[in-house]
């Protein structure tokens, strides 16, 4: 007979959780890739009260002439962070470019100049606090916790387990625990 059921079921739930969990992180590389989703976490409350300080944000990446005014956007500008805020006006320019004005809804002012992309990620929802464990989990020492954990799981679960002879057996068949002559 093998293990007691507990341990086994725990080895089991806990490799099924496992799995699962690699299995969205798969899916979610996936979708990432196949429909230019990233992620975006906002430091700053320029965008309170609609996305405050610490929120997550799922972005999607799509051409600036698909942009609307109204829309909250990520744009990348050159030798600094990325910034979101909120289409104020939109104006052709050059080739597929546009010239987008933004402001966030927490300043008084609209940025200082207007920016001129091709490309933008539109902000498709954001949930509040999400961005502070989501640094946390990907500091260096907590990703190889992780891995070291996670491979502790797996080589605990995988790991060959005796059988265990029933008690007569071990006993030598006999109640008396007495062998037989040969």
């Amino acid at each position: 007979m093998s293990s007691s059921p507990w341990p086994r079921r725990l080895r089991e739930g806990l490799l099924n959780i496992a799995a699962a969990g690699g299995a969205v992180c798969i899916l979610a590389v996936l979708a990432a890739v196949v429909f230019n989703i990233s992620l975006v976490l906002f430091k700053t409350g320029s965008m309170s009260p609609a996305i405050p300080a610490g929120s997550l944000a799922l972005v999607r990446e799509v051409p600036a002439a698909d942009v609307r005014v109204g829309d909250v956007v990520t744009v990348d500008r050159a030798g600094k962070l990325p910034i979101t805020h909120r289409v104020q006006t939109i104006q052709p320019a050059e080739g597929e470019s546009r010239t987008i004005t933004m402001k966030g809804d927490a300043n008084a002012q609209p940025d200082p100049a207007p920016y001129v992309v091709e490309r933008v990620r539109v902000v498709l929802w954001s949930v509040p606090g999400l961005a502070y464990p989501l640094a946390a989990a990907a500091n260096p020492v907590v990703l190889g916790a992780t891995t070291v954990a996670v491979a502790a799981l797996v080589t605990w679960v995988m790991w060959p387990r005796s059988r265990r002879r029933p008690r007569a057996e071990q006993q030598g068949g006999r109640k008396g625990g007495r062998h037989a002559a040969a």
